[in-house]
């Protein structure tokens, strides 16, 4: 568009000269003088008589004809259905519109560079407001640099010596820490109270935890974890993040617990006094309480104190380690045989700089022991990860049940966590502490030792628990693999294949055995130890399990001989037909293996039944064996051979589908435990001591998967609950007459 002083100029003009200013003044202009330079006139110079005519004299200039306002019209519409007319289409317009070719030709070529001139116009308008903008966002990030302050000295900062995006982070830690100084007055009079009488958290005292302790009263009221995705709603995803007025209290909560563990993973006696035989440390609850005054309140009436350290050097580097911590995914999956479930509900800071350095995030968890008859601990708690110089990080957890105080729990994490340091080729040293404090009163009365020990839910079953899982990860991650025994898988592609479907039969296994409030067992008989528990669940459009109704049934019950012996028998496949009914008796041969740890009981393992049923031709059983020194693990799934030649060669074990079933091992007591507990089915007193925990008596439990019908929609009939409950019990006493003659 022109200047508006220039269109004024023009209008002045034309109402001197007593003519109308046409409507399209701007385009006229334009075309008369592009017409002038083109010579696309209509009337041709004026022809002169030879005697008139001057040969010193200029010709006149010719006299332009402008087009009617019905010929504009009629080319503008032409121009926007045609831009570029050809020969035939500019005589055809100019014969409707009583024009030359040439000069059709001429006022298009005028129009398109018209029409270019405006967009150039348009473009540089645009280009200048964005150039505007970006001058005065740069004007506003100097005047930001400039009133900058070192968050050290409080003076101007050296700018030039750091990237903009390290000055802005460095002056937020400032506000933060100043924010967290600030609420720590505040805090100070309350933590370590009990909030009831707070009106600002009113409004979350309807969102109670409620985690389902009702059920614990009695052993029928026992459940099944991990299978909610197949049906009933997850008692977990009921509990909401954290609200605004509680989230400078858990900011407080997190340094504090931080301190805290730092403290409780580094000091000795007189916090930490060792057992008479120098086996164990107990933390002193005296000392505890004058180093550390402050926390999450007094121990509530009828809970008692679980305290335990432990450390080891586990093959993992530090930043795996932190992020396999901080990831909720990741830290389930490794932490399988503990925690049953377990989610974030709100990321409070992702920490700086790239990595976990400050993340601050609030979860829920349940934790479990493999086995039916002793409850889940539930907890809401929030994860703090800091970095406390090279190479030397920690989280810690620690209980927010203080802002729920409606809630119900029977547990809750004092600060609880572990230290990690860096080590030389790839090793880290980690120190765990667990402290809790929890009502254990509906733990079954064969479990009591284990649980009264701190094994079942302690420091040193976790650390044991990450050490086997760092070597099994070390075995996925291998690639130079000897291939001399027969039957060991050097392929790397087959290896991670196989090993991958391995992980997923043992974690859906763990997720069905323990006592988890999202599903409940139904008792099938009688009111022992070893009663069968049953639960079924529909199975649909899950490509790693096979489609219909699966019935799970499983049983908890006491062996008189040490655990490594149970799992040796278990593990063997020579022995497997003493005690697996669904082999026939047949031979079962070993086709290939996977070493998955130091220990020689850690495999992978692919079995063949040679039955004389032809229907059993085709199958395979997959089986993974791992052992520790807080407990063990045989479990195995019917593999279709087909399906695994694909894992074998590389394939996606995804879709392999898997029913596992299997054996859950525990000792029955801590080392030199005295205690005698009352079997529950012949009443003979039975002691769970011994030399160490290994050679004391064993808790076996036992977890079956069947398909009983491939209908998803069919009604379970009561003769497949019968035949399930009597290959349970079946099961039970052969594997009870074999392992009391091996150990007698």
């Amino acid at each position: 568009m022109f200047q508006p002083n220039m269109f004024e100029s023009h209008h002045h003009l034309l109402e001197m000269a007593g003519h109308k200013p046409p409507e399209n003044n701007e385009m006229d202009h334009l075309i008369r003088d592009e017409e002038y330079e083109s010579k696309s006139g209509t009337d041709l110079m004026e022809p002169t008589s030879g005697d008139d005519q001057d040969p010193n004299q200029r010709p006149k200039k010719k006299r332009y004809h402008r087009h009617t306002q019905h010929q504009i019209q009629e080319m503008e519409s032409f121009f926007k259905e045609c831009p570029h007319p050809d020969d035939k289409q500019r005589k055809e317009l100019g014969r409707r519109l009583g024009l030359e070719p040439l000069q059709i030709k001429f006022w298009f070529q005028n129009k398109r560079t018209q029409m270019k001139s405006q967009h150039e116009r348009h473009e540089n308008t645009n280009l200048r407001n964005e150039n505007e903008k970006l001058r005065a966002e740069n004007v506003r990030y100097k005047e930001a640099l400039t009133n900058a302050t070192c968050p050290n000295c409080g003076g101007p900062a050296a700018i030039g010596e750091m990237s903009f995006d390290e000055q802005h982070l460095r002056i937020e830690n400032v506000r933060l820490r100043e924010e967290i100084d600030r609420i720590s007055g505040i805090a100070a009079k309350y933590v370590g109270k009990p909030m009831l009488s707070y009106p600002h958290l009113s409004s979350a005292s309807s969102r109670s935890l409620d985690l389902g302790v009702g059920s614990y009263g009695t052993q029928t009221g026992g459940n099944i974890p991990g299978e909610n995705i197949y049906g009933a709603a997850d008692l977990l995803r009921s509990v909401s993040g954290p609200t605004d007025a509680d989230k400078p209290m858990i900011i407080e909560l997190a340094v504090a617990a931080m301190e805290e563990l730092i403290r409780m993973a580094q000091s000795g006696e007189p916090l930490w006094i060792s057992s008479s035989d120098s086996s164990v440390e107990i933390l002193s609850e005296d000392e505890y309480v004058r180093t550390f005054p402050r926390g999450i309140g007094p121990k509530p009436l009828g809970f008692k104190s679980e305290a335990s350290r432990e450390s080891a050097v586990v093959i993992m580097n530090h930043v795996n380690l932190v992020e396999i911590l901080m990831d909720v995914d990741q830290w389930s999956n490794v932490f399988a045989s503990i925690v049953s479930r377990a989610m974030t509900l709100e990321v409070l800071s992702t920490g700086v700089a790239g990595n976990y350095n400050g993340a601050l995030q609030v979860m829920t968890a349940e934790f479990q022991v493999p086995s039916p008859l002793v409850p889940t601990r539930e907890n809401y708690f929030v994860r703090y990860c800091k970095q406390h110089g090279e190479g030397i990080w920690a989280v810690v957890d620690v209980s927010l049940d203080n802002l729920r105080p409606t809630s119900v729990s029977r547990c809750r994490r004092r600060p609880s966590g572990c230290l990690i340091q860096e080590l030389p080729n790839g090793y880290s040293k980690v120190t765990w502490v667990e402290h809790v404090e929890v009502d254990d009163r509906s733990v079954h009365n064969i479990y009591k030792p284990l649980v009264n020990s701190g094994l079942a839910f302690g420091a040193k079953r976790w650390v044991a628990t990450l050490d086997r899982q760092c070597e099994r990860l070390a075995s996925v991650m291998a690639n130079s693999i000897a291939a001399g025994d027969v039957g060991v898988i050097s392929s790397p592609k087959g290896r991670k294949s196989m090993l991958k479907l391995a992980e997923r039969m043992l974690m859906s296994f763990c997720s069905g055995v323990g006592a988890s409030t999202a599903h409940t067992w139904t008792t099938l008989s009688g009111s022992g130890a070893d009663d069968v528990r049953v639960m079924t669940r529909k199975s649909m459009d899950d490509p790693g399990r096979p489609p219909g109704i699966v019935l799970s049934a499983a049983t908890s019950f006491w062996l008189p001989v040490p655990p490594k012996t149970v799992f040796d028998f278990l593990r063997d496949e020579n022995s497997r037909s003493e005690w697996d009914i669904l082999s026939n008796g047949g031979l079962v041969q070993e086709m290939a293996h996977i070493a998955n740890g130091r220990d020689p009981g850690n495999s992978v393992s692919l079995l063949r039944v040679n039955s004389a049923n032809s229907s059993q031709s085709n199958m395979l059983i997959l089986q993974e064996s791992c052992s520790d020194s807080t407990g063990s693990f045989v479990v195995y799934a019917p593999v279709d051979i087909i399906a695994m030649n694909v894992v074998l060669s590389g394939g996606d074990p995804d879709y392999v589908a898997l029913l596992p079933s299997g054996f859950a091992i525990l000792p029955d007591g801590p080392e030199n435990n005295n205690n005698i507990i009352k079997n529950n089915n012949n009443n003979d007193e039975v002691g769970s001591g011994g030399p160490d925990v290994g050679n004391g008596g064993s808790l076996l439990t036992v977890a079956f998967q069947i398909l009983v019908d491939s209908v998803p929609t069919a009604k379970l009939s009561l003769g497949s609950v019968a035949t399930v409950n009597s290959l349970i019990k079946c099961t039970v006493e052969r594997i009870k007459g074999a392992v009391s003659c091996d150990g007698s």
